[in-house]
This record gives structure tokens, C-alpha cells and sequence, in this order.
């Protein structure tokens, strides 16, 4: 692949994996698929949870292409206790990526599983190509080629988010990183 979207999913009804996009999220989603047809995406790839399925499905209609399903690209649980200072929990993960709350992922471990999937993904055949995932694993994902993404920067990004991340000769190895979404 040259160049593969990084999407976070569009305006959901919650965070656990059966929350289903709201109205509005459901009117991005179709935005964004309009937005994206002209990039020639040839495949995607979508967390398994309900409200990223649910942004891919306009995008798949549009391209004509199947939406394929990953489980690395679903939420880092940041811990299996309700934590009402999350967070406060959460911005302590940037700073520290070995950091792990009781039954959670650390963020080391959660970009480790999404930068695997990525690395399959340049090794496709298929030049565009389309992830569909969720905020924390998107910034997480991100700050691997821009070192100084951090919390502050996850709390600036919407529902749906977009950025591009560029090969520019697949034996290179080298890649750029930039958002696209203005919305």
C-alpha cells in the first residue's frame, strides 16, 4: 500500500462495543464515505465493535469493497474497574506506556497489535487502504509517527477523525503522517 486512512469512527451512543452510531454519527459516516470514494480505496479494515462497522459500511457501498474485520483495531480497555477519574488514568497511560490500571492494556501493548495490523497492511498488494477504529487506539497509532501526539492532542480529535499515513516507496519504510478531516 502507499497511502492508508486512519479513521476514527463517526458520533456514537457510547463507549462499549454494541453502542451503535447516533443520528448524527450515522449522517458523518455518510459523509465521510462521500469524501473518501475519491481516494481510491481498494480495501478495509474495521474494528469489530458495532459503532466502527457501522462508519465503514458507507464507505465499503461507495468503493464497492468488503469490510473486513480485525480485532486489534477494538478499544484499548484502559481498565475492567468503572474508574470515575478516567481521565486522569488516561493521561497518565502517554506519559507512561508500560502503565497498566488493573485488567486494562497498556499503551505500548495496545500500539504494538495496531502497528502490527499496519505493517500487514503495507504488505498488500492494494496501493489505498482504509482503517476504521476508535479514539485512544487511532492516537495511539498515530503518536508512532509523530512522537509528540499525546493526551492533548486525543482530546482534540472528533467524531469521525481522519488522517492519511503515506509510503512513498513501499521498500522504504519511511512514512508521513497528516489529518486530513476538517469537519
Amino acid at each position: 500500500m502507499q497511502s492508508i486512512y486512519l479513521i476514527r469512527h463517526a458520533k456514537a451512543t457510547g463507549q462499549e462495543p454494541h453502542a451503535e452510531l447516533t443520528d448524527e454519527g450515522i449522517r458523518q459516516s455518510e459523509k465521510l464515505a462521500d469524501i473518501l470514494a475519491h481516494h481510491s480505496i481498494t480495501y478495509i479494515v474495521s474494528s469489530p465493535w458495532k459503532r466502527a462497522v457501522q462508519t465503514a459500511m458507507p464507505l465499503g457501498i461507495a468503493t464497492l469493497q468488503r469490510i473486513h474485520t480485525d480485532e486489534r483495531l477494538q478499544e484499548r480497555i484502559l481498565s475492567s474497574l468503572d474508574l470515575p477519574n478516567w481521565m486522569d488514568v488516561l493521561k497518565r497511560t502517554y506519559d507512561d506506556l508500560d502503565w497498566v490500571e488493573e485488567g486494562g492494556e497498556s499503551s505500548r501493548n495496545a500500539a504494538a497489535r495496531g502497528l502490527a495490523l499496519l505493517e500487514e497492511l503495507w504488505s498488500r498488494p492494494e496501493q489505498h487502504g482504509a482503517v476504521v477504529t476508535h479514539g485512544n487506539l487511532l492516537s495511539l497509532l498515530i503518536r508512532e509517527y509523530e512522537p509528540s501526539f499525546g493526551y492533548e492532542e486525543w482530546a482534540k480529535l472528533s467524531n469521525p477523525d481522519v488522517y492519511v499515513l503515506e509510503r512513498q516507496r513501499p521498500d522504504a519504510g519511511m512514512s508521513t503522517i497528516r489529518r486530513i478531516w476538517t469537519d
